[in-house]
């Protein structure tokens, strides 16, 4: 299993202190001009169109279709062999993402991951399934995918296969059960919360643990939060050297 891990384009400071024979996924919502000079050396790399946050942000009155057209172009002029679909059908419906689907594709002249949400059903999942080779889980980081739904994963992965279809699942890294469910790929920014939290993880050798720092919540200087960032990447990018080939 391939973790990819986000936010990356946030902290590009601290890709000037690791090995880039990583996996990363970005955004390109909060897409750094720093950060694009690195893309070509991460061992793989997946391009989100930013949807997530759009739906979770202030901005009011977007338009879709420069957007888009902004999005294909940086896809063009960087080379951009992975990037997801525009998965907006909370905002303009999925006969126009659809729409949107083919325009980026022609646009790039390269096949986009599409994202299935549980509003499109079950059959246009098998049907994204039959004419992709690679598609994506959506709804699990904003919960329309609920927890106590987490066990139809395997389903959705078994008739994925069946297909010879790779599947993703964005946004998931419950460590506990990434053993359980054999995504081909998944992504998280989890490595990011312990800066934000106060605790550092650790890698045993097959998973990642946390460890809260005694007297987290009081004194801590940003630089303090930093160190802790540094700290917990590396400590991820153990795990997904072993999610690699373990997993």
């Amino acid at each position: 299993m391939k973790i990819y891990l986000a936010s990356l384009e946030q902290k590009v400071s601290f890709l000037q202190e690791i090995n880039l024979d990583i996996y990363v996924l970005s955004s390109f919502f909060t897409m750094r001009e720093k950060f694009i000079e690195f893309i070509p050396c991460f061992k793989d790399f997946i391009l989100d169109s930013g949807a997530f946050s759009f739906m979770n942000c202030s901005i009011k009155n977007i338009g879709w279709n420069e957007y888009l057209k902004k999005y294909a172009k940086f896809i063009n002029e960087n080379h951009i062999k992975n990037f997801f679909e525009l998965d907006i059908d909370s905002i303009v419906g999925y006969s126009k993402v659809k729409e949107y689907r083919k325009e980026l594709e022609n646009l790039t002249g390269k096949r986009c991951i599409p994202v299935w949400h549980r509003s499109r059903g079950i059959d246009e999942f098998f049907s994204l399934c039959d004419e992709y080779d690679y598609i994506a889980l959506g709804g699990i980081a904003i919960g329309h995918i609920k927890p106590s739904e987490h066990k139809y994963f395997s389903y959705f992965i078994q008739e994925a296969h069946k297909r010879n279809t790779k599947i993703h699942g964005l946004g998931y890294t419950s460590i506990s059960n990434l053993k359980k469910y054999h995504f081909d790929s998944v992504d998280s920014t989890t490595w990011t919360t312990g800066g934000r939290f106060g605790f550092i993880f650790r890698f045993t050798g097959n998973s990642l643990i946390r460890e809260r720092i005694s007297g987290s919540n009081t004194g801590m200087r940003l630089s303090d939060y930093s160190i802790l960032d540094k700290l917990n990447l590396k400590e991820w990018l153990k795990f997904q050297k072993y999610a690699e080939v373990h997993l």
